[in-house]
């Protein structure tokens, strides 16, 4: 027996299809059925990789008893938050104004039939357990408060909506405060972990968008403590079990302050957003280290997340064999098992095997506990061989652990997270020169191109080879982003051109031409209880600063001031809020200094040989400038040709201002240019 999601796309809400209970997606048909019945809804969400998710499936949804509970009392609704994050967005708000705390997943909200929540949660077991009532009983109680206290709920029904229209960003007159970036900076570092690096304390998340603002800071004045920042943190992250010591990438967070234990998902999007952040910051700090890390983050990739078409999926789940980490943690005896005397020397301090247990008292996860080259001392080895031990005990792991039982994989195709992955490729490619990693972002752009642009708009998923459901703002703004980026990798006259049919989109159907910024849905889109205007960063970058960033830097390469005022008329809809919290809406800042001092467009021309070594110089001077290499290009388009085309050699024209400089045919000349902005 299987209910109504055996016929849907998503393979989150495809593991539910066999459950006791009479699930539905989330469409008019089961909407209408609560109204019809006049029954509250009850709305699960969740994704694939979610740990807990699992659990409350296996102790509840699996029941007999709590499905008929469910099925008597409720219309139930499953929503894959990958697939609908604006569902997803809309209920976390009113989650966390019903009960004034985060919300998470599973999340779990009672809701009228017209869709307004009265009453939410997140994880719930079956019996009451960890401080939490059980999931059967409340269920229950739930269903009888709905049909005895009608008006006492619809009252809390109205202010609910009021409270959540309120909290959206309303018109102002005031002005950001003067160094606004330099203040969100000041507060953010006072939240830095000195010790382990990151921010806060745990849970412990890498926190990408504030990461990228230390990057900033660095490229543009060599800013010790940003260098710090990014140091220990990087550093502390690569060393800890959030990182997978034998196959590279990220997991999701660290459940202590640490990174020893993650939850063991791992999402494309972290992964994409550390790949720009270990490449970048490599580059910048000449640490081979953190380009080390960057490269086994693209092996990640390339190995386990690829689609045969060059697309990414979407993540791996915590769990395999039931247990969560299973895939991933030892007992010391395998490894003991599996090594030679030499290796085993050499790995069990490294990874801290010869120290207790750290998973759950019986197993480890994989950390670095002692650094290699006090390994190498007290073993009165070379640090070259005691590097070369770990490099053949790595192989030897990663090989036995390709035979075990894998986590499931989250195998649809994201729009949004895809775009990341093609931007953190692309500027990661630009700054190592790495040729392989070029290819892989340039597939994937190509790809997308091909399955999820139709007819001037995007598509948000793909599965099975379909694409399905209209784009969100976050679609278009990170691939406008990764756009720029790739135009900067690799100059292609089609990507200019999508470029602009991308901004132009963006522009058309989601922003608020009264009042400025950009809804989370287009203007055709479905109707909810509300609809919002996303400023403040999450695990990404909000939607609104992804897309005045990337607008801001579009109109300096298109030449049109018109996208820069987009950008401007976004940051100026949120200026309370990022007066007031600017911690918490850094890619807004970074848009706003974008906007107000301007990159510099550096566009190389002139024979391709000559150009090549022109562009590493200019990207190595430029710190945030835009250098575009059209050499050899004769279908650059206007935009981009500064004057007379160079026949031989190469010139480079820099224009800051929608002004540019008389051609400079000298790389010094170049450098001096791009170093001190005359």
């Amino acid at each position: 027996m299987t209910n109504r999601l055996a016929d849907t796309s998503s393979p989150y809400l495809q593991q539910h299809a066999g459950n006791p209970v009479d699930w539905q997606p989330w469409d008019e048909a089961a909407l209408a059925q609560a109204r019809r019945e006049n029954k509250p809804i009850l709305l699960s969400v969740g994704y694939s990789a979610c740990h807990w998710c699992h659990v409350m499936e296996h102790e509840s949804f699996e029941d007999a008893e709590v499905a008929r509970a469910m099925n008597d009392h409720f219309v139930s609704i499953k929503v894959d938050r990958e697939e609908r994050p604006d569902i997803d967005q809309v209920y976390q708000r009113a989650y966390s104004l019903l009960t004034q705390q985060n919300g998470g997943w599973p999340l779990t909200m009672f809701l009228m039939p017209d869709g307004t929540p009265f009453f939410g949660g997140t994880y719930f077991p079956k019996q009451s357990a960890y401080g939490r009532p059980g999931f059967l009983e409340l269920l229950h109680k739930v269903a009888q408060a709905y049909r005895e206290q009608g008006d006492p709920i619809a009252a809390q029904n109205g202010r609910l909506r009021e409270w959540m229209a309120k909290l959206e960003p309303q018109p102002s007159d005031a002005a950001l405060p003067a160094g606004s970036l330099q203040l969100a900076w000041d507060k953010l570092a006072q939240t830095f972990d000195p010790v382990h690096g990151g921010f806060g304390t745990a849970p412990k998340f890498p926190h990408a968008p504030e990461l990228a603002l230390a990057l900033h800071r660095l490229r543009q004045s060599g800013d010790a403590e940003a260098r710090n920042v990014l140091q220990v943190t990087l550093s502390r992250m690569a060393d800890g079990g959030i990182h997978d010591q034998l196959g590279g990438g990220f997991c999701r967070y660290s459940v202590d302050a640490e990174w020893t234990i993650p939850h063991f998902e791992k999402m494309l999007y972290d992964n994409a957003m550390l790949l720009d952040l270990y490449a970048s910051y490599g580059h910048a700090a000449s640490d081979p280290a953190s380009l080390d890390v960057a490269q086994g983050i693209v092996g990640w990739l390339s190995r386990e997340m690829r689609a045969p078409d060059g697309a990414f999926f979407s993540s791996l789940d915590a769990d395999s064999e039931g247990e969560e980490g299973r895939f991933y943690v030892w007992s010391a005896e395998d490894v003991r098992a599996r090594l030679s005397d030499e290796e085993w020397a050499v790995a069990a301090p490294y990874w801290g095997l010869d120290r207790p247990p750290n998973f759950e008292q019986h197993a480890w996860n994989l950390r670095v506990s002692v650094p290699l080259i006090d390994i190498a001392a007290k073993l009165r080895i070379d640090p070259q061989s005691a590097a070369t031990h770990i490099a053949t005990a790595r192989e030897k792991l990663l090989a036995a652990r390709a035979s075990r039982v894998r986590p499931g994989l989250d195998d649809k195709i994201l729009t949004a997270w895809n775009a990341l992955a093609i931007g953190g490729l692309a500027r990661a490619a630009r700054v190592t020169g790495d040729a392989a990693w070029r290819k892989l972002a340039f597939d994937a752009l190509d790809t997308l191109h091909a399955t999820a642009w139709r007819d001037g708009r995007l598509r948000a998923t793909r599965q099975r080879g379909v694409a399905t459901l209209n784009a969100y703002l976050d679609d278009y703004a990170f691939l406008l982003a990764a756009l720029v980026e790739c135009l900067q990798l690799e100059f292609r006259a089609q990507d200019f051109a999508w470029s602009r049919e991308v901004a132009d989109a963006l522009l058309l159907h989601f922003e608020d031409r009264e009042l400025g910024g950009f809804w989370f849905v287009s203007h055709d889109h479905e109707s909810l209880i509300l609809r919002h205007k996303p400023g403040q960063d999450g695990a990404t970058p909000s939607g609104n600063g992804a897309a005045a960033l990337a607008l801001a830097k579009f109109a300096v390469i298109a030449g049109e001031p018109r996208y820069a005022e987009a950008a401007q008329r976004t940051v100026r809809i949120f200026t309370p809020m990022l007066t007031g919290a600017p911690t918490s809406c850094v890619t807004l800042l970074l848009a706003n200094d974008a906007i107000e001092h301007p990159p510099a467009l550096c566009v190389l021309d002139g024979e391709a040989a000559a150009t090549r070594a022109w562009r590493v110089a200019a990207s190595r001077s430029a710190n945030d400038a835009i250098v575009i290499d059209i050499a050899g290009h004769g279908d650059a388009p206007a935009a981009l040709v500064k004057g007379a085309r160079i026949a031989s050699g190469a010139a480079a024209f820099v224009c800051r201002d929608f002004a540019c400089l008389p051609p400079i045919e000298s790389l010094a000349e170049l450098d001096a240019a791009l170093a001190t902005g005359d």
